[in-house]
């Protein structure tokens, strides 16, 4: 089969699409076709020689953490898929590829309605957020600040804190504002100032944040937030000590998939693709998650 992957680390050039083994299911796994995969940071942080903790890289690495597809094949004892169901899921440094084996767990249906780009597009960046949200325990009367809010994970974590009735000011270049607006959040634009900005916008304070993009948006939050167990980071782990906020990792499980899933399908989660690439041209797709400046998500598609 065709995958992307890495011989060595470096930067998009290294990413190569070449023929490797096709895998085989073994009892309790399916092996999807996949027809979208997303790509994230992650990705890109491995590719350039992070080694996520419990995670070995074997060259050649494949890349991608989420799919879509559709099963084609069934190992022992599977009954909860048959050949032809439409799926999506998660497979860490393993997605972006033709095929890709899971076990049942780490699969759900695919709604219909919803587009191979957007299915493939939701388990990481979905999760990661559905994480982030509950860890930080986002209710009603909340105000909650979100850095990065029209990216991949903030597009869904401002989404999510909606839905339990909390108010969502999110950061984003001006470009992105009235996306936010969409979304029912209170858009700010970065930059020097900001936190006065925020004040502006809520006059009773700031009970929550997370911040999906470290340094100064960091500095920001921990200025504004007065318990510090409410403040997540998704990226500036080495501060998370010595400020005494928290560092956020997702959890990945079927439950938390399935509840995003059903979102989706009712209309309730909005996923955001802002561009699409080819397998072939997988190294573009990292050049443009490495701008950081993309709404929403960048998906491979095969087919």
């Amino acid at each position: 089969m065709k995958a992307a992957v890495f011989h060595e680390f470096g930067g998009p050039e290294v990413l190569v699409t070449e023929e490797i083994p096709t895998p085989e299911p073994a009892p309790g796994e399916i092996r999807v076709r996949v027809r979208a995969a997303g790509a994230q940071a992650y990705d890109a942080a491995v590719r350039g020689g992070w080694t996520p903790p419990g995670v070995t890289i074997t060259f050649p690495q494949t890349v991608g953490n989420d799919f879509a597809g559709t099963v084609d094949a069934l190992g022992e004892g599977v009954g909860a898929f048959a050949v032809g169901d439409e799926v999506l899921g998660w497979a860490i440094l393993s997605s972006c590829a033709e095929y890709v084996v899971v076990p049942v767990d780490q699969a759900v249906p695919k709604p219909a309605h919803v587009p191979w780009e957007v299915a493939g597009a939701l388990s990481a960046s979905g999760q990661t957020a559905h994480t982030a949200v509950e860890a930080l325990e986002v209710g009603a009367g909340d105000t909650l600040l979100v850095h990065a809010a029209a990216g991949g994970v903030g597009t869904v974590a401002v989404q999510l804190a909606r839905e339990r009735g909390a108010t969502v000011i999110g950061t984003a270049s001006e470009r992105n504002h009235e996306y936010l607006k969409e979304l029912g959040v209170i858009p700010v634009r970065y930059g020097e100032g900001l936190a006065d900005r925020v004040r502006a916008v809520a006059p009773r304070g700031v009970t929550v944040a997370l911040d999906a993009v470290g340094g100064d948006a960091l500095d920001v939050c921990v200025e504004l937030v007065a318990d510090r167990s409410r403040i997540g980071t998704l990226v500036d782990f080495g501060r998370v000590e010595e400020l005494g906020v928290r560092a956020i990792f997702s959890r990945r499980a079927n439950s938390r998939l399935v509840e995003l899933t059903g979102l989706c399908a009712e209309g309730r989660l909005r996923i955001e693709v802002s561009h699409t690439f080819p397998l072939e041209r997988a190294a573009d797709a990292h050049r443009q998650v490495a701008t950081g400046h993309a709404r929403g998500k960048t998906v491979v598609v095969l087919g």
